[in-house]
């Protein structure tokens, strides 16, 4: 038993020392390497007296599972937001993760989740400080097998050094993972630190801060503008080989359809301040002209008077919609966007069982908005600001476009044939299964997007549609970058004429070509295109 122990607590020594950055990399012939930290850990350890050894043993095994606590999460971070775990402004986003984990496994399933996380994490501490004083004892016991053996592995590490041995590419033989992993969250903190002072340099200096209402969006008065966003549709869905093809073809057919309908589009890209998720820190980015990557600029933005694009359509005279029906309760930045009415699940009127919360059809989304805002007679104009969720994760239940006239209180999306439903354990366990599920529920959402507005659009209508970000890396691929695109579509040429500067991409699909602006920048653009 003590054998068997003893074996155990290498193993686990050893793959803490070893495991590679990403969840990507991690198979077995990834994990031959020779870990230097191990080796100069031993060497320090069998030449301390044995009461100074169990002291120092039980620090850095109990260092080790803190540093392997740190690796999980960037994995974790790294394969669905395409970016490593921030220690200083990254804690909510485990919240936000907690609250995707209850709307798929319920409320006891998710504190069930999280209870069991918290006492696996203290666990693996306990059991790394316990496994690395188990090891300083056997190897103080075999003082010169030790050392000959670590003598024999430094040689051969710097020899991996030298030569670039790799197993698995890019995982390097010569392992020094934990080392790494210190210096790379060091590097994090100053970074974070730096950027968020730049966000608050920027943050207190707003260049339309002084405009008159009168002069704000003056071009587009008397126009109906509807800001939506399609969830996770990025730049991947347009380029992937195995999305392009026929993600392409719904945008070149949608082009097609609107033209003929006299409507005119012109596309581009934006870099989104996020990836995989967060989609709220996207739209703040979009409608401040603040790049806001963390939950703590989020919330120091909504506490200011920040300008957005929403808050000046209201100060121009626009009335002020908000239709998100994912959200589930108070929205306490209604104010700050400048909303008068905001629509949620509470007050959408879905009554669709299986279609949902994150799962709400997009086709429903819009029809329950042009029934509650647009076809009021003798109304204003209107800006709306519309978040598009079925293309949000895990993509297992993609609806069908529907005839407009059928979709009523969403009651018909639970019949059979309104869309298909798949177990979301089942999909999430299949990564093709997902991507399939991904690829399809965009094109659902820029198929509805298309159909809205050959039914319902006017020459009043002016639509502003986008991705929020890129969808998870296991989706996306790695090495995707963070671009969105973004499209404009209107039958006032007028309108589109105020755009000729941009460089803008005529149809709804943008080219390899087409410009790429970061999304912060775009709130000044559009101000000032449509300004005076």
């Amino acid at each position: 038993m003590p054998a068997v122990l003893t074996c155990l607590a290498g193993v686990l020594v050893f793959v803490a020392l070893v495991a590679p950055r990403e969840v990507g990399q991690v198979s077995l012939p990834a994990l031959l390497r020779i870990p230097i930290e191990g080796l100069l850990g031993v060497a320090l350890l069998i030449v301390l007296p044995p009461r100074a050894r169990r002291v120092v043993a039980l620090v850095a095994g109990a260092v080790l599972g803190l540093l392997t606590l740190l690796r999980v999460l960037q994995m974790g971070f790294l394969a669905i937001l395409s970016r490593p775990f921030d220690p200083i402004f990254d804690w909510s986003q485990l919240v936000s993760g907690a609250t995707l984990v209850e709307d798929s496994m319920g409320r006891t399933g998710a504190i069930s989740a999280a209870v069991g996380a918290l006492v696996a994490a203290a666990a693996l501490v306990v059991l790394m400080a316990l496994s690395v004083r188990r090891l300083a004892s056997l190897a103080a016991r075999h003082r010169t097998a030790s050392i000959r053996t670590v003598a024999v592995l430094t040689a051969a590490w710097l020899a991996c050094v030298a030569f670039g041995a790799q197993i698995v590419a890019p995982v390097p033989v010569a392992a020094r993972s934990a080392v790494a992993l210190g210096v790379q969250t060091a590097e994090q903190v100053s970074t974070s630190l730096r950027d968020q002072q730049i966000f608050d340099e920027q943050a207190a200096s707003d260049p339309f801060s002084g405009t008159p209402d009168a002069d704000l969006l003056t071009a587009l008065r008397g126009k109906d503008v509807v800001l939506a966003y399609v969830e996770s549709y990025g730049r991947s869905a347009l380029e992937s080989p195995e999305f392009a093809p026929t993600v392409g073809a719904v945008l070149d057919d949608g082009t097609r359809t609107l033209n003929a309908a006299g409507f005119a589009s012109r596309s581009a890209y934006l870099t989104s301040s996020v990836a995989g998720g967060g989609s709220w820190l996207a739209h703040a980015t979009l409608l401040s002209g603040l790049r806001v990557t963390n939950q703590h600029s989020f919330d120091k933005l909504v506490t200011s008077d920040r300008l957005t694009l929403t808050s000046a359509f209201r100060r121009g005279g626009w009335q002020t919609v908000s239709v998100m029906p994912s959200n589930t309760g108070p929205w306490p930045e209604k104010e700050f966007y400048g909303f008068e009415r905001s629509y949620d699940s509470a007050n959408l009127g879905n009554r669709s069982e299986t279609y949902s919360g994150f799962q709400t059809p997009d086709q429903y989304t819009l029809s329950a908005f042009e029934q509650a805002e647009r076809s009021k007679p003798d109304r204003g104009p209107l800006m709306a600001e519309i978040p598009l969720v079925s293309s949000h994760w895990p993509w297992a239940k993609v609806p069908r476009l529907l005839d407009w006239d059928a979709v009523g209180d969403g009651s018909v999306y639970d019949r059979p044939g309104a869309g298909q439903n798949d177990p979301v354990q089942a999909v999430e366990s299949d990564p093709d299964r997902m991507r399939d599920g991904y690829r399809r529920s965009i094109e659902y959402s820029l198929s509805t997007l298309v159909s809205y507005v050959q039914t319902h659009g006017d020459d009043d209508l002016v639509l502003v549609f986008l991705g929020d970000h890129q969808p998870a890396a296991f989706v996306a691929g790695d090495g995707t970058g963070r671009d969105v695109p973004i499209t404009i579509v209107t039958r006032d040429r007028a309108v589109l004429d105020r755009t000729a500067g941009w460089g803008w991409q005529d149809g709804l699909r943008p080219g390899p070509q087409a410009p790429v602006w970061p999304m912060e920048s775009f709130r000044d653009r559009f101000l000032t295109a449509f300004g005076p």
